[in-house]
């Protein structure tokens, strides 16, 4: 099998079914995914290079030795992705318009990831290294939080997040608008107003 067979470079992929017709396994790097179905395939040891996907279905995809380097997911469904299955290394991903419930960054080290107008719900971020992650104007409606690295994370305009700070003692810096700060006290069931 000659390399060419495994790299696919500056290539463009639009309203494909790859739920009838699986991806290839191979090595794609400044490709465009819009508005591919990609719902619970088999995505494992695939490797993603500077690539985005747009309007993109990839809910439920097995995710295990996935490579995500400088991914960009813009206005995708990703319910349920085990992104904490993936290849740590070089791992870096944003975020912007994607409905992300119930997935999971459990341990990962995600520093200054971006997730900008997503809706977070369930999401499981323990032990978890988010250093200068931004949540712009995300929901982190029952996110988990614990044990998580939040130093200079930006909650500012994130919406519905509960984050005990005796449970995530990194939270240097991080920043909170005077209206998100009652997502730090919801243990103490307190009425601010």
């Amino acid at each position: 099998m000659s390399m060419e067979t495994l790299y696919v470079e500056d290539a463009r992929f639009e309203g494909l079914d790859f739920v009838k017709k699986p991806l290839d396994k191979k090595e794609y790097e400044n490709c465009i995914f819009k508005n591919c179905s990609l719902s619970g395939c088999d995505l494992s040891g695939i490797t993603f290079s500077e690539c985005e996907f747009i309007d993109c279905d990839l809910s439920n995809a097995k995710l295990h030795n996935t490579s995500f380097k400088d991914v960009l997911f813009k206005g995708c469904k990703l319910l349920g992705l085990h992104f904490d299955d993936c290849s740590k290394m070089l791992l870096s991903f944003s975020f912007d318009t994607c409905v992300l419930n119930f997935s999971s960054f459990y341990k990962l080290k995600l520093k200054a990831v971006v997730f900008k107008n997503c809706k977070l719900h369930e999401v499981e971020f323990a032990d978890a290294d988010l250093t200068n992650a931004k949540f712009d104007h995300s929901d982190l409606t029952r996110a988990a939080f614990k044990n998580t690295i939040l130093n200079g994370s930006d909650f500012r305009t994130a919406s519905n997040f509960s984050i005990d700070p005796e449970l995530n003692r990194m939270l240097k810096k991080a920043r909170f608008s005077i209206t998100g700060i009652a997502g730090l006290l919801d243990k103490y069931d307190l009425v601010i107003e």
